[in-house]
């Protein structure tokens, strides 16, 4: 598998921040990520205010990450076969629209009163879903076409900063536009976001993809069949599920976590950005340990930090405490979701790049809607402690059946699907 294409020694962080394509993807995340956690954090928001219902809180990670799971695959093969730089400008051009079809209903309807509003809302929620359908998988696996041989764990950790740095300033900043504004504004500045990233991605002249063999089968099920002979994959992307269901209640038990504190919408962001701020940390803690520790190791240290922090969150009865414990999973998260990524950027071949990093955002987002019913059904049903602590028990689970010499098998070779299997799949 090669990674990185560009000739010369390896560079810093802040060299790749400026690079042309690197820094406009580096860049551009940072403020659609922002823009993804304004809507989001808004979304929850107004749909708790028109429902009182943790449950329907879920439903906004429901709307947005439900089509992930049955079209990124699809959208995964485009990006192997087709031009990943124009599908990553396609994708954030229909995120936008989302965020700006929520905008403007809030700004026509003002505060929303009903169940039928909070539908509006949640129907602009799967648009803007949609739009990380189309262009995630070909974000994902167009930065080793942009970074040089021995940039990967460096570009890895990068590429996951800005949704981390996201983390701190979108929630924070979305729930203080919506309480101060108006929720309107804070969606269209959402959707100027995902705008200005289409711009940069046009100036960046992003590459298409990688170079591609005549009679290369671009089938979503020759990367399925690739990843059940190569069990070291499998286990990556399981562990990856079990990451993205551990991180859903930033979003989802955010607001029920303010409210049984005695706060209000600022503290919602506030939460939800400690658990943002934790991940920045988290981006210095994973290159520390990494000079230390083996990917594999880094990947446990990560999961178990996660664990702590929300078990500490269950027990949390100040703000000082909740915010501290936020900060403290938002940390693991960080550390855990680069070297899981880390590990199966170096391991896929080229020409599965984009479908394989298809079924990592289908374990990772797959796993949120999963997450954010369970927990919203736990919190309004049992309890907020035990929709914690089951989420808690779900990453320790996780962290119990990984084990680092699972992932030292050989890696898979690419090739098509077997004559027999195709017989068999239909």
């Amino acid at each position: 598998m090669t990674v990185g294409r560009k000739d010369g020694p390896p560079r810093s962080a802040a060299r790749l921040a400026l690079d042309r394509q690197f820094g406009a993807l580096f860049w551009g995340n940072l403020l659609s990520g922002t823009g993804i956690w304004f809507h989001s954090i808004v979304a929850a928001v107004v749909v708790y205010a028109a429902t009182a219902s943790a449950l329907w809180v879920g439903l906004v990670t429901v709307a947005q990450f439900v089509p992930q799971i049955f079209l990124t695959p699809l959208s995964g093969g485009w990006a192997d076969r087709g031009n990943a730089g124009r599908q990553i400008v396609a994708g954030r051009a229909v995120a936008a629209l989302g965020s700006a079809g929520a905008a403007a209903f809030c700004l026509v309807r003002g505060p929303l009163e009903s169940h039928t509003d909070a539908l509006v809302v949640l129907a602009a929620t799967l648009v803007a879903g949609l739009g990380f359908v189309v262009g995630g998988p070909a974000l994902q696996s167009i930065v080793p076409l942009v970074i040089r041989r021995g940039e990967l764990p460096t570009a890895m950790a990068m590429n996951s900063l800005p949704w981390t740095m996201a983390r701190v300033a979108g929630p924070a900043g979305g729930a203080f536009v919506a309480a101060h504004h108006s929720p309107a504004l804070a969606f269209g500045l959402a959707a100027g976001a995902h705008l200005v990233f289409v711009v940069l991605a046009l100036l960046a002249a992003l590459p298409a993809g990688a170079q591609r063999e005549d009679g290369t089968d671009f089938r979503v099920r020759v990367a399925l069949h690739y990843v059940r002979r190569d069990p070291t994959m499998l286990v990556l992307l399981v562990v990856v599920a079990g990451i993205g269901f551990a991180s859903e209640p930033s979003i989802t038990l955010a607001p029920t976590i303010a409210a049984d504190l005695g706060g209000d919408t600022a503290l919602v962001g506030r939460l939800t950005g400690a658990f943002g701020a934790g991940a920045v940390l988290g981006f210095f803690g994973y290159n520390v340990v990494s000079l230390w520790l083996r990917q594999q190791r880094v990947l446990q240290v990560g999961l178990g930090v996660m664990v702590l922090g929300w078990v500490v969150l269950a027990g949390a009865a100040h703000v000082g405490l909740a915010l501290g414990a936020f900060t403290v999973a938002g940390l693991g998260f960080m550390v855990a979701n680069t070297a899981a990524v880390t590990l199966i950027q170096q391991r896929v071949p080229d020409e599965l790049r984009g479908r394989v990093m298809a079924l990592w955002m289908v374990g990772f987002a797959g796993s949120r809607p999963l997450a954010s019913a369970v927990e919203g059904f736990l919190a309004d049903a049992v309890s907020l402690p035990a929709a914690l602590l089951v989420t808690a028990g779900v990453l320790l689970t996780v962290l119990c059946l990984f084990r680092p010499r699972r992932l030292d098998f050989p890696a898979a070779r690419a090739g098509t699907v077997p004559e027999r299997e195709v017989s068999r799949d239909g």
